[in-house]
């Protein structure tokens, strides 16, 4: 086989590409024996027919295309790595010659790779703020997991107070008119959570167990049921039970019940060290991000449409399996944002196109530098994906080898080297203090990762009183 490749225009190459006759005619063979095997040819039992008497019947075309269907792909991406073009998009084929006892011939047009204009990369200024983990802060963190282990009395008398959850029947109506989904029972709303609409949880405070009340509220302009936004609505509202969070005090018993540790002195250190690795995490992530955003900024490259495309697909992928985890869909999530799938992902086309071009980017400077993964460090990669997917490690690498995946392990360290060789030859200034982000989750449990800006639901709700 022969492949010769030319850039035609900007990202785009041709490709002319030639299959020896021999190699053409045997795999012509090869299609006819698979195609008679498939048709009922008269007076011949399945897979018998001669040659000569398939071709009377079907044609000699269909053996040469079925041929063709076998070889141009082969070919062409043995073509792809000869030439050692990275194609980001499906080519345009158009064949030449395809005759047996003939060379094959056929041109595919493909959209490659941009090339990238590097900048400056190397002694980039970048800020390192400080790690500082207030006392106030461990402090709140203890009230957190104080409030989370509190009790939940429930109360047959009494008044609700905020913070309170109150189980209630209501029912609300427009106009004296009950509306759809108006109406609740023994419903469990968590008075100043926001969960109901703006008036409704305060007008509650105050009532008692077992009385019933008319609450007057005024539906948002932007309320997802459009026939209810901007209305004036009253619900008819019985306080059934409350139930009280009880906090139990801060002291050693408390420290023994919710953690490893004996005293309270040990579980506030322990949480003072987690916040302050979450610091150090949060700091050295902000410090990356710092230098790739000067680095991509200072790079040159034109995104193909195809490139933005794919990413954004990639990115709305991920969008829906992180949706899936929280039980929604995207259906259901779009509909909770009052915006349309095309409209959402019109949204996220900028950061498609910082994606593209920071891969691009990472990718060029990685290159210039001859950053590859060694053998050692795919293993040691491999390892601790298998022992995270609870995996035997030679039965993950056999699996991620026979289908191709090997390599997204190997870019993942080139990138992660690369992140660490912009580190290392960066000016680092020590910066000013910025604000924590952390987040502690129980003593026991690890933090989580630094979340970005993107809000995502923590649920859907159908009820009309709720926002």
């Amino acid at each position: 086989m022969k492949a010769n490749a030319e850039k035609i225009e900007k990202n785009t190459v041709l490709l002319e590409i030639e299959i020896d006759a021999e190699s053409f005619s045997q795999a012509v063979d090869k299609a006819f024996r698979r195609l008679v095997k498939k048709v009922n040819v008269p007076g011949f039992r399945k897979g018998k027919a001669p040659r000569q008497i398939f071709e009377r019947m079907m044609g000699k075309g269909v053996i040469i295309e079925e041929a063709m269907e076998s070889v141009v792909p082969d070919a062409y991406y043995k073509a792809v790595e000869d030439t050692g073009i990275e194609p980001i998009d499906q080519p345009k084929i158009d064949i030449v010659q395809a005759e047996e006892g003939q060379p094959v011939i056929f041109k595919a047009t493909v959209q490659v790779k941009p090339e990238v204009t590097l900048g400056q990369y190397k002694g980039l200024e970048v800020s390192k703020h400080p790690v500082d983990v207030p006392e106030e802060e461990v402090d709140r963190s203890l009230e957190r997991l104080q409030n989370r282990h509190a009790k939940l009395l429930t109360m047959e008398e009494g008044t609700v107070e905020k913070g309170d959850t109150a189980v209630i029947d209501f029912l609300g109506k427009v106009d004296g008119v009950p509306f759809k989904g108006g109406e609740g029972k023994e419903y469990s709303l968590e008075i100043g959570s926001g969960s109901f609409i703006p008036g409704f949880e305060d007008q509650l405070v105050g009532q008692k167990v077992g009385e019933t009340r008319d609450i007057f509220v005024t539906f948002p302009e932007n309320y997802q049921a459009e026939e209810l936004a901007g209305k004036d609505a009253t619900f008819t509202v019985t306080v059934n039970t409350i139930k009280r969070k009880e906090t139990v005090a801060l002291d050693d018993e408390f420290a023994k019940d919710v953690s490893e540790f004996d005293t309270l002195e040990e579980l506030r250190a322990d949480i003072a060290n987690k916040l302050k690795e979450n610091a150090e995490s949060q700091a050295k992530y902000g410090l990356r991000q710092e230098i790739v955003n000067k680095v991509v900024d200072n790079a040159e490259v034109e995104i193909p449409d195809v490139m933005v495309e794919n990413q954004l697909r990639d990115m709305m992928g991920n969008f829906e399996r992180r949706l899936a985890t929280q039980g929604m869909t995207l259906d259901s999530y779009l509909q909770f944002a009052k915006t349309t799938r095309a409209d959402f992902e019109e949204s996220m086309r900028p950061d498609a196109i910082w994606s593209a071009k920071s891969n691009l980017v990472m990718e060029a400077i990685a290159k210039q530098e001859n950053i590859e993964p060694t053998a050692e460090e795919i293993d040691a990669e491999a390892a601790k994906i298998a022992q995270y997917l609870n995996q035997d490690l030679e039965q993950f690498k056999a699996a991620v080898e026979s289908k191709g995946q090997i390599d997204y392990i190997k870019d993942q360290i080139v990138r992660e080297k690369t992140l660490q060789f912009l580190v290392d030859n960066a000016v680092i200034i020590e910066g000013a203090s910025g604000e924590p982000a952390w987040e502690v989750i129980e003593s026991k449990e690890e933090f989580r990762e630094p979340a970005g800006d993107t809000k995502e639901p923590a649920g859907d709700t159908n009820e009309p009183a709720s926002e």
